[in-house]
C-alpha cells in the first residue's frame, strides 16, 4: 500500500519540534555536546549546518532521478563534503577566531547524522521545494536544540550569555569580578547533564499533552 510523503509545509514544521534532531531523533550529538559551552559557538555551528543541509538536500533532490542505489551513499557523502569544505573555508576567511575555536568540529559536519539522514529520507525522494523546506525546518530545530543547551551551560558556567554579563545574579552573592565559574558546566559532563535534563523535560511535557489529549477524546 502506497503512503504519501509529507508536503513542504509538514516537512518544515515537523523538523522544528515533532522531529527535532536533537531532542526527538537524538542525532547530531557530537556538535550538540562539544560546541555548546558558549552561544557564539552553538549559533555558528547551527549556521554551518544550515548551509550544508540546505545546499546538499536541494542538490540531491535535483539529481535524484540519476542516483543509482549502490552509489547513492557515495554521492551523498561527496556532496556533503563539498559544501562542508566551502563552509569551513568561509569561516576561516571571515570568522577566523571562531573557526579556530570550533576546530575540527566544522569538518566533522561531513559525518553529521542529521544531514545524511535528511538526504536519505527527503532529498532523494522528493522535489526541491520539499527538500528545501525539510532542510530549513531540521536546521531550525537543530539550532534551537543547540541554543537551548548552550544557554544553560554558558549562564551556569560563565555567568554570561553571548559573552555578555547578564546584569543579574544566577548564583547569589556573586558579581562579574567575583564570579566563580561552575567549571563542570563548560566541560563535557555539563553537556551530558544539560542534554539529559532538557530531553527529560521535553518528554515529560509531551507525555502530559498526550495524556490530556486521550482524556479529551
Amino acid at each position: 500500500m502506497s503512503r504519501s510523503l509529507p508536503d513542504p509545509r509538514e516537512r518544515f514544521l515537523n523538523g522544528i519540534l515533532p522531529e527535532n534532531p536533537v531532542y526527538r531523533q537524538v542525532l547530531g550529538m557530537c556538535p550538540s555536546l562539544a560546541v555548546t559551552n558558549t552561544m557564539e559557538g552553538a549559533i555558528t555551528m547551527a549556521g554551518a549546518v544550515l548551509f550544508v543541509l540546505v545546499c546538499s538536500n536541494v542538490l540531491i533532490s535535483l539529481i535524484r532521478g540519476l542516483l543509482k542505489p549502490h552509489l547513492r551513499i557515495l554521492v551523498f557523502t561527496l556532496t556533503i563534503a563539498t559544501f562542508v569544505t566551502i563552509a569551513d573555508r568561509l569561516l576561516a576567511a571571515y570568522l577566523y577566531d571562531m573557526s579556530k575555536q570550533l576546530g575540527p568540529y566544522i569538518p566533522l559536519i561531513i559525518v553529521n547524522c542529521v544531514i545524511i539522514a535528511r538526504i536519505e529520507v527527503c532529498g532523494s525522494k522528493q522535489g526541491p521545494l520539499a527538500a528545501a523546506a525539510d532542510a530549513l525546518g531540521q536546521s531550525l530545530g537543530f539550532g534551537l536544540g543547540l541554543a537551548g543547551i548552550a544557554t544553560v551551560r554558558e549562564i551556569l558556567g560563565f555567568g554570561t550569555w553571548f559573552g555578555r554579563w547578564l546584569g543579574w545574579r544566577v548564583i547569589p552573592d556573586t558579581s562579574p569580578a567575583l564570579w566563580d565559574e561552575w567549571v563542570v558546566m563548560i566541560l563535557p559532563p555539563g553537556a551530558f547533564l544539560t542534554l539529559g535534563v532538557l530531553m527529560g523535560a521535553i518528554n515529560w511535557i509531551q507525555a502530559i499533552r498526550r495524556q490530556r489529549a486521550r482524556q479529551a477524546t
